[in-house]
């Protein structure tokens, strides 16, 4: 095969422009879809992470079994007893998130941060672009205080200064000098941009304290089993040596891909790969057809050139050489769709929502993919007319080519086959991802036990020393509420360390008067103080007793409302109001509290949370005056109006104080469920697509079956028909290929949906 069946091959296409440009469209359609949809999966799977030979590279975990607790965090020493007594990890290391306010120069920002043991960075292999890393004098009690900046937050906030190492700079209301700047595109572990040392305040936290992010990087030529057999041989050893805060409690490893790019975001990529690749499948059949109906159309050609001494092979070749060259020709329209698709998905994400380690765009590789596939597919749709071209019977295609009939039944029952598989692969799709629709509407119709639309929520960070008392920040916040109240506009306000469906509090494990437990195994609550006026402020009475008045609100009075699920929890069958409870092993409150209320249950969490039935204890403001403050504010009328002024009331109690998060409950609620919305999308565009190829499809083989009975037609006309005689002949070919393929498809969907409820 040499140049000129190239030509010929081009000529060929080029004098059936109609049937080329419908293929090329056809597969560009299924070829950029797929590109896009490999972007994603290539950013997210195949990429391998920025680090130094990850494949080493673990998380470390505890867990309690007897308690129901899996993969809760290390503490911090736990994790310098397993450094000192592990022989089979190199390093370990561990970090804990951290919100850092930057105050000195312009105004004050809140940035998400890390603190990290000093050794963090060396583990990952990451070499910082300016000054150096952090040392193990720098991560320790009594240490010069001193911060990592990520390369955006040095060049966005500092105009990046070129002298910035050695700089002071104001973290949390403290001078800190700047000892690094990290590299380009940088923000670990996910969106993180600012990093200090963990060791000067995780010294002094007891045992208890399991809250690190744990990184352990195995030595070379360890088995993970040997690594996790002796992580269980130290737990052991712990247990025995602190039986009050280790006993019961054992350490896994769990590979940092793993963990990562946990099971269900894989599930959901390769669900939407196979859906996908149903649409180019329903592409290829379409496009098998069309070539078919035009191979049909050039069986005196294919005649002529056996006659000529053209062998069954040469003939074979040809037509999958015009099957390739529309293929690759689709390539470019393929990969702008994939470009714009990528573009979509960008803009479809929340920024701050997709971790930096995951990045997708159409690389070098998934060029080569969108070209290999192009070529691929260009031999799958040119397989069939390419075989009925090599079986061609010179006699019995010319007795056709007589007759005008154009197409023996072989060939018409091979393109009704197709139609058929079209339109149930079609159907399949169609069903699957309506399951994903469907999952998207149900949440953003849910309630989360409240009304969104009147509130609106902010959060303020109060760092410094003028801060460093409980009593100092919650006479901030009460002055701060006071101006909130006082605006007009604003019906009622509540501050708290957490904001409904944007999380916060503590937790701890609680005990009941009148109750015993098995020691380690108390009920797990949440711990949320509150200022006055919480359910006034969503909109929800109570179901029993009442709430704080002003001044328990204001006070350290030792009563608390919980919400449903506590009292069902932990009184079963009994009344809660008058009922009794206590914190255990928690720095927040060791007082017993006295239930004056019930309250319906809310969701702490966004609305994708699959766990709202948590038991929650709602305590006046200064059992828990935290410094991360959210507000939620109930406005009279439209909460967007509120935002300047609320904006400017808190500048005016500090001006110092970093503002964030200032948005309405309703765009909260919205974007606790972005995924689904975005899955949403995405497969009603791949089921709108199957459905419109496999039309194309259906159109394409009764307009060929049509143009081939043309004189078939005009005889029954002849003989008396009607018109409408001869449409219902054409419309129940159509609806008989339909019905067939549906019957198909609804055993196939029927499959595909216990799949996809997973």
């Amino acid at each position: 095969m040499g140049l000129r069946d190239i030509r010929y091959a081009v000529r060929s296409l080029v004098h059936d422009r109609g049937v080329s440009a419908i293929v090329i469209l056809c597969l560009s359609l299924g070829i950029g879809i797929n590109a896009t949809l490999f972007g994603l999966v290539d950013g997210i799977l195949i990429q391998p992470l920025p680090y130094t030979e990850p494949d080493r590279l673990f998380i470390l975990n505890e867990n309690f079994e007897r308690g129901g607790i899996r993969e809760a965090g290390v503490s911090y020493q736990d994790l310098r007893d397993l450094e000192e007594r592990s022989t089979m990890f190199a390093q370990m290391a561990g970090l804990a998130g951290r919100s850092i306010a930057l105050s000195d120069h312009g105004e004050a920002e809140r940035v998400q941060g890390a603190a990290i043991t000093w050794d963090m960075f060396p583990i990952l292999g990451v070499q910082p672009l300016l000054g150096r890393q952090f040392r193990a004098d720098d991560d320790r009690p009594g240490a010069e205080p001193v911060v990592m900046l990520s390369y955006e937050v040095w060049m966005r906030r500092y105009q990046g200064d070129p002298n910035i190492i050695g700089r002071g700079v104001t973290v949390n209301g403290r001078p800190h000098t700047v000892v690094g700047v990290m590299p380009i595109g940088f923000s670990f572990p996910e969106n993180q941009k600012i990093w200090i040392p963990l060791g000067p305040t995780a010294e002094s936290e007891p045992r208890t304290s399991r809250y690190m992010f744990t990184f352990g990087r195995l030595k070379p030529g360890v088995d993970i089993a040997q690594a996790r057999a002796e992580l269980l041989s130290i737990s052991a050893t712990l247990a025995k040596a602190y039986p009050t805060t280790n006993d019961g409690w054992t350490t896994t490893a769990q590979a940092l891909a793993d963990d990562f790019i946990p099971d269900d975001v894989r599930l959901i990529l390769f669900t939407m790969m196979g859906a996908v690749t149903l649409v180019l499948l329903i592409a290829c059949a379409n496009v098998a057809n069309l070539m078919l109906a035009r191979s049909s159309g050039r069986q005196r050609e294919f005649c002529v050139r056996a006659a000529l001494g053209a062998g069954r092979a040469q003939l074979i070749k040809q037509l999958l050489l015009e099957c390739v060259i529309l293929g690759l020709a689709a390539a470019p329209l393929g990969l702008a769709i994939a470009y714009y698709g990528v573009y979509l998905l960008d803009n479809a994400v929340p920024p701050d929502d997709v971790p930096y380690y995951i990045h997708w765009e159409v690389s070098p590789r998934v060029i080569a993919y969108t070209i290999a596939l192009s070529a691929v597919t260009g031999l799958v749709f040119g397989l069939a007319p390419a075989l009925q071209a090599g079986r061609l019977n010179l006699t019995e295609a010319l007795r056709d080519g007589a007759r005008g009939s154009g197409q023996s039944g072989k060939r018409a029952r091979l393109r009704n086959a197709l139609v058929i598989l079209e339109v149930a692969m079609a159907l399949i799709l169609l069903v699957g991802a309506s399951l994903f629709v469907r999952s998207f509407l149900n949440l953003r119709s849910a309630s989360p036990g409240f009304d969104t639309k009147p509130l609106l929520t902010a959060r303020f960070f109060m760092t410094g020393d003028g801060y460093a008392t409980g009593e100092q920040r919650a006479q901030r916040v009460e002055d701060i509420m006071r101006r909130i109240e006082g605006l007009p506009g604003v019906v009622t306000a509540f501050a708290s360390n957490f904001v409904p469906l944007d999380a916060g509090g503590g937790s701890g494990k609680a005990i009941v008067d009148g109750q015993t437990f098995v020691k380690g195994e108390e009920p797990t609550i949440l711990f949320t103080a509150v200022t006055p006026h919480l359910y006034k402020t969503v909109g929800l009475p109570l179901l029993k007793g009442r709430d704080f008045t002003d001044g328990e609100g204001a006070g350290n009075a030792t009563v608390a409302v919980i919400n449903e699920t506590m009292a069902k929890k932990l009184w079963p069958g009994k009344e809660a109001v008058g009922g009794r409870f206590r914190l255990i092993d928690s720095n927040e409150a060791d007082d017993w509290f006295t239930v004056i209320g019930v309250a319906p249950d809310i969701r702490m969490f966004d609305m994708d949370d699959d766990t709202p039935d948590f038991s929650v204890a709602y305590v006046p403001y200064r059992y828990g005056s935290f410094a991360n403050i959210g507000v939620t504010i109930r406005a009279a009328g439209d909460p967007t109006g509120l935002a300047g002024a609320v904006r400017r009331e808190i500048r005016a109690s500090d001006p110092g104080l970093p503002i964030f998060n200032l948005r309405t409950m309703e765009d909260l609620r919205q974007d606790g469920f972005w995924q689904f919305r975005l899955f949403g999308y995405m497969f009603a565009i791949f089921g709108a697509a199957a459905l419109f190829l496999a039309g194309v499809g259906v159109y394409g083989v009764l307009s060929f079956s049509v143009s081939q009975r043309t004189q078939e037609m005009g005889v029954r006309i002849a003989l008396g028909a009607q018109q409408s005689d001869v449409l219902g002949l054409v419309v129940r070919q159509g609806v008989t290929l339909a019905m067939m393929g549906v019957v198909l498809g609804l055993v196939g969907a029927f499959g595909i949906t216990r799949v996809i409820r997973t």
